[in-house]
Parts: structure tokens; sequence; C-alpha cells
């Protein structure tokens, strides 16, 4: 059986092979693609469901390049992942660590072992951000933006290439006010096929 820490060691081999972005230009490109969303959209929720779009796009991608980067470094993700808990650990340790520099932690599992939540002490997308209110946003209340609802989409479109279908929610955000930011997956769906509908398309 595989030690707790693996995930977290195979996580950072695999970061120092990938090229690196600065990550200030990281984030405040970003910030801008959110803010266009908001001057293109208005509404928050729409524009929820746009960074959940754009994020599931990245992940059906970014699957690809982990399973390789992963086998040429020997670290065979089919005995790896062998459950529900096993691909949660693999996801915060590995592919947050792999593509963001940031480890992530997993916990809060459910009874019948079907959701779970991924917390971020840190997120590199939201450095230099701070969200308005009502009174600031001309009636727009922001603070119903998801601001980093990217992350749900990209590990959305990422499992579903791998035969799961989840639901992803940020439950909690350190903009707004809480101590950690909080990822709640849920577990929708065993797909027969691992090739999603977007990545059949292409």
């Amino acid at each position: 059986m595989a030690s707790k820490s693996q995930p977290a060691q195979s996580g950072q081999a695999l970061w120092t092979k990938m090229p690196k972005a600065n990550a200030e230009l990281f984030a405040l490109t970003y910030g801008s693609l959110v803010t266009e969303l908001v001057r293109d959209y208005e509404d928050p929720i729409e524009v929820n469901a746009q960074l959940d779009r754009i994020g599931h796009s990245i992940g059906v991608r970014c699957v690809d390049e982990f399973l390789s980067k992963a086998d040429v470094a020997g670290m065979g993700m089919a005995t790896q992942c062998q459950n529900l808990r096993d691909t949660a650990e693999v996801v915060a340790k590995m592919g947050f660590k792999m593509f963001l520099g940031i480890q992530a932690e997993v916990g809060g599992f459910s009874q019948d072992q079907r959701s779970f939540s991924i917390y971020l002490q840190e997120n590199p997308l939201s450095t230099f951000v701070e969200l308005p209110g009502d009174e600031q946003s001309g009636g727009d209340d922001l603070r119903r933006l998801k601001y980093s609802n990217v992350y749900c989409g990209v590990i959305r479109g990422a499992l579903e290439q791998v035969n799961l279908k989840v639901e992803c929610n940020i439950v909690r955000d350190t903009l707004k006010g809480d101590e950690v930011n909080e990822i709640r997956v849920e577990l929708k769906e065993v797909l027969a096929d691992g090739a999603g509908d977007d990545y059949k398309e292409e």
C-alpha cells in the first residue's frame, strides 16, 4: 500500500519538470479574464458558469499531459487510483502541485465515500484580488462571484476523461472572509466511456 506522502512526493517531482510561469503575471492575466467576463455578462452567476466552462475545457486537455508526464516518470496512475479517495489524493497533491505549484489537502469524505473536499491554504489566482460588495459595485453584488470557479471546471473536465462525472462547488473562499478555500467534489456517475463529449468532438 502506498504511503500517504507518496502523492505529495510525486507531485513535487512532476512540478520540477514543468515549465514555470511568473506567478504575478499569471494572477493578473486571470484577473483580466474575470474582469472581461464581468463586463460582458454583468450577472455574477453567469460569470461563474463561464469560468466553469473555461475550466472544463482546460481540464479535458490537462489530464492528457498529467497522465503522460506521470507515466514517463514511472508513476502509474492505474495502480494509484483504485477508488475515489485515491483519486482525490492524486488530484489535490499531484495535479494542483504539477500545474500550479501548490499542494492542496483532502478531507471531509462523506459516509458513502462519494464526496470529499479539497482545501487550498493558498490560491495563486486570487493574488491582489479584493471583491467589492453591493455599495461598491453599482448594485451588482460581486460577492456572488466565485472568482476561482475555473478550478471546479478543471476538476470536472479532468475527472470526466477518466470516467468520473463529478459536480464541484466552491463552498468556502478566503476572498469572502473564510479561513481556507474549499472545493466540494461529489461523484455523480462512473461513466462507461472515459472520453467526454467535449473531447470526442475534437
